[in-house]
């Protein structure tokens, strides 16, 4: 099915992208039953982190906005309300897509202003969804940071990243490339309703084993890790098995929170498929983002001994209240000193 066949009304589009520039067009498929992609001509590419994230890096490039994996916990929902639409089906529906990202960064790569600093990948919505099949950005966007000397990390629930290993092990050959898949549910029922959009479990595994045979270290992010879903010893045992199984070498770990925007979306969620957790829920998230400090200390308790067991290297999600307060009195008391590249602001990690 031709996609240039397949535009959205103009009336439609506008209503969808109220405010946005760039507009190329919008279009639907078949193949994506319900997603209209709206494609832009993007001024910048890489977006600068504020000093005061507890993130640990400084700059990212995000080739998509939205996502059709529809994660329903998914934090970066509320992003979705910079462009007037809503943070629950819009962000799952209505997918921008940067058509010329990989060109905008390879000049920007090319500024003698740039310090060739680490870029993540994926730290906002996945650069290896089902799009990514038909637009094929990623292969661009490797070439444009391998060929400049700078470092990259990709993080992705995106089987398509297997694509691209062959690439990636050139790009590697010359910069650091630090490649992670995120796999938060081992229940192939609950994985359905939570990640209804993604590959399955088993299918992220083989593309960790895949990466791992390629000669990556890979990091497997295990999280959110969600109360009284997926948080039994038993669960998290499982989990970690099949990691190590699957040859990853590193775990990162963190409970469920639930910034405004996915905190409506997934509360809903709870209600629906789950309503005997709704007390539970409400308790730890209807006036906090993330779950108690208690339930934290104790999920890192139980976690320890497993990880040993299973013999990964591991270390806490770093977002996490403490660490944020701490970055944030640490951006406070810094002197101030303008950006390396004179960008157009964004929304963090977008």
């Amino acid at each position: 099915m031709r996609w240039s066949g397949q535009m959205v009304g103009s009336e439609q589009r506008t209503q969808a992208l109220l405010g946005m520039s760039g507009l190329v067009r919008s279009v639907r498929t078949p193949e994506f039953q319900g997603v209209t992609f709206h494609e832009v001509t993007a001024k910048s590419a890489l977006n600068h982190v504020p000093a005061s994230s507890s993130m640990p890096f400084e700059w990212t490039v995000n080739p998509y906005r939205g996502c059709s994996h529809a994660c329903v916990y998914c934090f970066a929902r509320s992003t979705h309300r910079y462009l007037d639409l809503d943070a629950g089906a819009d962000f799952d529906q209505q997918v921008v897509v940067k058509v010329n990202v990989a060109d905008v960064l390879r000049a920007e790569l090319a500024k003698r202003s740039w310090q060739g600093d680490l870029v993540a990948l994926g730290t906002n919505t996945d650069p290896y969804q089902r799009a990514e099949g038909r637009y094929r950005l990623m292969p661009g966007i490797i070439s444009a940071l391998a060929d400049s000397g700078t470092p990259l990390s990709i993080l992705t629930k995106g089987t398509l990243l297997r694509r691209d290993l062959p690439q990636l092990q050139e790009a590697a050959e010359r910069v650091p490339v630090d490649l992670s898949m995120s796999i938060a549910v081992f229940d192939d029922q609950l994985q359905k309703t939570v990640e209804p959009g993604t590959p399955t479990t088993a299918a992220r595994l083989a593309t960790v084993r895949a990466a791992a045979d390629a000669g990556f270290r890979v990091t497997v992010f295990l999280m959110p890790i969600m109360p009284w879903l997926t948080d039994s010893d038993a669960q998290l045992d499982e989990a970690l098995a099949r990691i190590a199984e699957a040859g990853a070498a590193h775990v990162v770990y963190g409970a469920l929170h639930l910034r405004p925007g996915a905190k409506e979306w997934f509360l809903e969620w709870i209600e629906r498929e789950h309503p005997e957790l709704v007390t539970g829920y409400r308790r730890f998230y209807e006036h906090a983002s993330y779950a108690p400090a208690g339930y934290r200390k104790n999920l890192a308790r139980r976690m320890r001994p497993l990880l040993r067991r299973h013999g990964l290297d591991s270390r806490e999600d770093e977002d996490q209240p403490e660490q944020r307060r701490q970055a944030s009195e640490t951006a406070r008391r810094a002197r101030a000193a303008p950006d390396a590249l004179d960008l157009t602001p964004q929304p963090a990690l977008f």
